[in-house]
């Protein structure tokens, strides 16, 4: 069987991450004997140096027929000083959007080795933590009518009901694969969509019956993130929210460089890509995590290629570098040694 994936290394220290990941794919491939076929296209800050948009056509074309995507990271100060519709990050909108891809999958785990790296105390995190958070991608605030009008300016959060409904279904599918239980995170108690959002995970709900289902505003889901996490299994919200908590969420776990994401659609075709940005103050030191990076070609694997041995044997991987005590500088205690991107990449490819 052969896989075409289309990389995206985008700008920073995309390039940097996206390689040690495809070196990781490659070894896995060899391992259970599956070919892949990779093309590498424009987006983001690059593509607009490039050819003047954040997102080319041809990128377009090319994510469109492959069977998955792997994105590393878009933007940085070189162009922050250009409109709003023109910067590097609307290229990442806009193929989320091209591609309709509406669920946003993040886990949070902290892994046994890493254990110090969280801010939370060892009575908090308990025997270990892991949570999926469950992001509605292409609507709400990003996508809604926004201007200017005078002396101020709007954003307007909509949705749909058909909107709701299918990233609900995307959240109680895999809380049924998981621990059985969702949290509905919204704003109910003051916004008109919330009120829509949290009607329609309850009618959902009767579909459901073996996952229990329950709600929480979310001022006080941000509070309870840090305060007691292992209440949550899958937590499924709106776009704006989701991006907040899931950040949130990354820093409990010890490095945002750990994180991998996937951007899923109705279909099998999906973008992976790990939720930390470009990172341009390290770019090109060879200092950058690739792990978020690699962990998300084990979400493709999974999601996109339904490999989940394949998928196992990379998470395992990872592991077993961490065990080995080899860390990358995000993740190094104060004064300890630390490897570089390359480095860690190459031996996650080996414990392969």
């Amino acid at each position: 069987m052969a896989y075409k994936i289309t990389l995206l290394p985008g700008d920073g220290i995309g390039p940097e991450v996206t390689e040690q990941a495809v070196l990781v794919l490659k070894a896995v491939s060899e391992k259970y004997g599956f070919n892949l076929e990779f093309n590498t296209a424009l987006i983001g800050g690059i593509a607009i140096d490039e050819t003047g948009s954040p997102l080319p056509n041809e990128t377009v074309e090319l994510c469109k027929n492959s069977d998955g995507v792997i994105l590393g990271a878009v933007g940085g100060p070189k162009w922050d000083s250009l409109p709003g519709d023109q910067k590097p990050e609307k290229g990442l909108l806009g193929i989320r959007t091209a591609l309709e891809l509406f669920a946003n999958l993040r886990p949070a785990i902290v892994h046994t080795p890493l254990r110090a790296a969280s801010p939370l105390k060892d009575e908090i995190l308990g025997d270990g933590l892991d949570i999926m958070i469950v992001r509605e991608l292409t609507g709400g605030i990003y996508f809604g009518d926004r201007g200017r009008e005078g002396d101020s300016a709007y954003d307007t959060e909509r949705y749909s009901l058909a909107e709701v409904e299918r990233i609900g279904r995307v959240a109680f599918e895999l809380a049924t694969k998981r621990g059985g239980n969702l949290c509905s995170v919204d704003k109910a108690n003051v916004l008109e969509s919330s009120r829509l959002w949290r009607e329609v995970m309850i009618k959902l709900s009767s579909e459901y019956p073996a996952v229990n289902l329950s709600h929480m505003y979310v001022d006080n889901a941000a509070m309870q993130l840090v305060r007691a996490p292992r209440q949550f299994d899958v937590i499924v919200t709106s776009n704006i929210f989701g991006d907040i908590l899931s950040d949130e969420a990354s820093q409990i776990t010890g490095s945002i460089g750990m994180l991998p994401s996937a951007s899923l659609g109705a279909g099998k075709l999906g973008l992976y890509e790990p939720i930390h940005g470009s990172a341009p103050d390290i770019a090109g030191k060879g200092q950058a995590n690739p792990i978020a990076a690699i962990l998300s070609t084990a979400m493709m694997l999974r999601y996109s290629f339904n490999l989940p041995d394949a998928a196992l044997s990379i998470e395992s991987a990872v592991a077993k570098a961490l065990e080995s005590g080899m860390r990358t500088a995000d993740i190094a205690e104060n004064g300890a040694p630390s490897v570089s991107t390359a480095e860690m990449g190459r031996a996650i490819a080996e414990f392969v």
